[in-house]
Order: C-alpha cells, then sequence, then structure tokens
C-alpha cells in the first residue's frame, strides 16, 4: 500500500549533490541511507553523521534486490555515468537498480538525477518534449536510463492495483554550480574555452536539491522535469563575470565556429516552476557570481 507521505529516501551514489540532499532530507526528519561504491567515501559520509553502505554496481541482480537501500520509500539515483572515463554501462547500472527496486514492496518513487546533456545535437529552445538525437552514443545511454525509470512509474499489470500507484521521475539537470564549484576556480591555470557565444545551461545546488525535493514530497509528479536556472548568457560572459569575481585574469576562447550547435541551444526550465510551483533561489546565477567572491 503506498502512501502520499515520504518518511525514508535512498540516495544512490551519495556524492557533491546527494550529500547536500541528504543534510536537507535529514533536516525534515527523513529517514536517509546514502551508499557509495568504496569503503572510504561511506566512511566519509558516516563522519558527517549520514547513514551510509557500500553499494557497487554492476552487481549479481539477487544480491543486489537484498540491499538495504531497497527497504526506502523513495529512491534517488545520482549515479553518473562517467563517460569521460569511456564507460557505457551507465544505462544497464540504472536498469539493474530499477528491477531490484521493482523487486521491493517498499519502495513507491524513484527519481533518476539525468543531465541535460541528453539535448546534446538539437539547437534552439529545447523543453522535455524535444525529440532527442538518438544517432549519438552519449545520448542513446542517457535515454536508456531515463525511459527505464518512466516505465517503472507505470505499474505492472501482473501484479496487484499498489504497484499501479508507483511513479517515476526524471531531472535533467544542467551544470551544477555552488559551494566548491565556483566556474571561475578552473580557469586559474589558464584554460583556453570553446563557443565563446554558446549559452550557459546552469544551476545552483541548492535549486537542484529544492527540485528533488519538491518532487519527492509532490504525491503526483511524474515525468520528465529539466533543472535549469534562467540565466542563459554567453558563455564569455558568464565566464568572464566569474573571473572578475575571483579578481583573476579572464578567459582565452577558442576562435567561434558557426556550425557549433551550442551556441544556440537554451534549455527551458518553465516545467518545475508551472507544475511543481517551485521558486528558485538562484535565478540569476551572474548576480550569485558576485555574492560568491
Amino acid at each position: 500500500m503506498t502512501t502520499n507521505v515520504i518518511s525514508s529516501v535512498g540516495i544512490i551514489g551519495c556524492g557533491w549533490l546527494g550529500k547536500a540532499l541528504a543534510h536537507q532530507l535529514q533536516q525534515q526528519n527523513i529517514n536517509v541511507l546514502t551508499t557509495r561504491s568504496n569503503t572510504d567515501n561511506v566512511k566519509a559520509l558516516r563522519s558527517e553523521g549520514i547513514n551510509a553502505e557500500v553499494l557497487c554496481l554492476p552487481d549479481e541482480q539477487k544480491q543486489l534486490n537484498n540491499h538495504p537501500v531497497f527497504n526506502m520509500q523513495c529512491l534517488v539515483i545520482a549515479i553518473t555515468p562517467q563517460f569521460k572515463r569511456g564507460r557505457k554501462d551507465y544505462g544497464d547500472k540504472v536498469e539493474q537498480i530499477l528491477l531490484a527496486a521493482k523487486s521491493s514492496e517498499k519502495v513507491e518513487k524513484v527519481i533518476l538525477l539525468s543531465s541535460s546533456a541528453v539535448y546534446n545535437g538539437l539547437t534552439g529552445q529545447v523543453n522535455e518534449l524535444a525529440e532527442l538525437a538518438l544517432s549519438a552514443d552519449k545520448v542513446t545511454v542517457l535515454n536508456q536510463a531515463e525511459q527505464a525509470t518512466l516505465n517503472f512509474g507505470l505499474g505492472d499489470s501482473t501484479r496487484d492495483n499498489a504497484s499501479k500507484s508507483k511513479r517515476g521521475c526524471v531531472v535533467r539537470l544542467a551544470g551544477l554550480v555552488g559551494p566548491n564549484r565556483h566556474p571561475g576556480t578552473f580557469l586559474r591555470h589558464g584554460r583556453m574555452l570553446k563557443s565563446p557565444q554558446a549559452k550557459v545551461n546552469l544551476i545552483h545546488q541548492k535549486d537542484a536539491v529544492g527540485i528533488i525535493l519538491s518532487l519527492i514530497n509532490s504525491p503526483t509528479a511524474y515525468g520528465i522535469f529539466n533543472g535549469v536556472s534562467a540565466t542563459h548568457v554567453s558563455k564569455k560572459e558568464y565566464y568572464q563575470t566569474a573571473a572578475s569575481a575571483l579578481n583573476i585574469q579572464p578567459p582565452s576562447f577558442e576562435a567561434e565556429t558557426s556550425s557549433d550547435p551550442q551556441a544556440v541551444r537554451i534549455v527551458c526550465g518553465d516545467k518545475v516552476t508551472n507544475e511543481l510551483s517551485y521558486q528558485f533561489a538562484y535565478p540569476d546565477l551572474l548576480a550569485w557570481l558576485s555574492e560568491e567572491n
């Protein structure tokens, strides 16, 4: 039997964002269990007062099904795709988590933290209804994970009616900024940036956590939600402002290429405001840069 009130949350892959979410949930007196893939990171979480256990993927399915994180009412899947390391098994890992969640009698809601990189290859303003460019491997893998999560919320006609009230949500997070992630810090090494006229699509950690909390607390939310601020200035303006805030040398940019699709891609975040009534704490990330100085 499902309930409208979530009293326990599992965060699978509890890194920088997951830890901030865990602290907020604890402040709301919600039972939290987090996971990391190695014992050192688990010990680090426990040292901050966060309940944590080791969960390493991929795993043998029966063993994974018995992991205590699947005794939580809501699961937040925060594992990273690790594309830069050449990994292509992200979708398979998410599917394995969802199989374990479906086998559980406790899990009622699953929230996947996806990425706005799923819009790679698209131009113009894009929202949650945009048709994805599935010819790109990265997009295909992200889409695999997203669709598996949404299918969790479709119910199973072979099971009882309780299964039909389970919900799957996807948050396509833009580039994350916030505590210890000031965008000017990686400019200190004289890094040259590409696509100066591309629009930035970013979100502050506090707002990412706020959107996730809204989804956790909503008894009806289902589907895909973009997690992105309304700040869509050019990369050149944004990173020049970031450098100025830290009193460092402004960045250099590679020559613009007219064929770069990122220059005209803006990720729209109106759905979280309209459907979840979420109000951004940091809608203006240019102003935040100055505040962080």
